[in-house]
């Protein structure tokens, strides 16, 4: 059903690049991320956040393709109000999500957390900082984020169940565009320069380090 939230930009990855047959391989039996492994690692953020001193009323998951990280909160924490979009059509129809592309798309509001799981890699440079920066404008206190960078490309990932079809870009890239929205606080958790939310000085990387 089209939602009035839908807002996708030309700018990016064509949304039909994600159908059915992408889901299928990045998905299916050699799937980069299961379930069950999406749902230790809701567990370890929420944790984390809860450990900070954060109740979580509010999630928002951009990029949520399958639905992982809302289906661990409809069981382990049905009070909490999860928002999911996804720029795919399929997704969306398939899945339940708002259609809506984050390099466009401006959260309404903040959100207490902000899941931005394997997604910044796909759009090009002037779109992934107008993401970053929506990102920034949409997050409360924490966004979970998780981007291959070119290094990890090269070392780290399995190019057998992973999209190699990516925008290859260095940490210090991103870490200069996200350092003007959040500073980082480990665990691929970010917190919001918005946050009043006190840390200990070691649990913060200094920005000399992110360089």
């Amino acid at each position: 059903m089209p939602d009035r939230n839908n807002v996708l930009s030309p700018n990016t990855v064509s949304a039909g690049t994600f159908d059915n047959a992408y889901y299928e391989r990045f998905y299916g039996k050699k799937s980069v991320h299961t379930a069950k492994q999406v749902h230790v690692l809701a567990g370890a953020v929420h944790g984390l956040c809860a450990w900070w001193g954060l109740d979580i009323d509010s999630v928002l998951d951009v990029g949520a393709g399958p639905g992982f990280w809302r289906d661990w909160y409809r069981t382990n924490h049905p009070r909490v109000k999860v928002t999911t979009t996804d720029v795919s059509p399929y997704a969306c129809e398939t899945y339940g999500h708002i259609q809506a592309d984050i390099s466009a798309w401006t959260p309404p509001r903040r959100f207490d957390l902000v899941i931005c799981h394997s997604v910044l890699q796909y759009p090009d440079n002037a779109s992934a900082k107008s993401a970053i920066a929506n990102l920034g404008a949409g997050t409360a206190h924490f966004m979970y984020l998780e981007v291959p960078t070119t290094h990890d490309y090269d070392e780290t990932v399995d190019p057998r169940s992973t999209d190699m079809n990516v925008h290859r870009r260095s940490a210090a890239w991103y870490r200069r565009e996200l350092n003007q929205h959040f500073r980082q606080v480990g665990g691929g958790l970010w917190q919001s320069h918005a946050s009043n939310i006190p840390m200990y000085e070691l649990e913060v990387a200094p920005v000399s380090s992110r360089s």
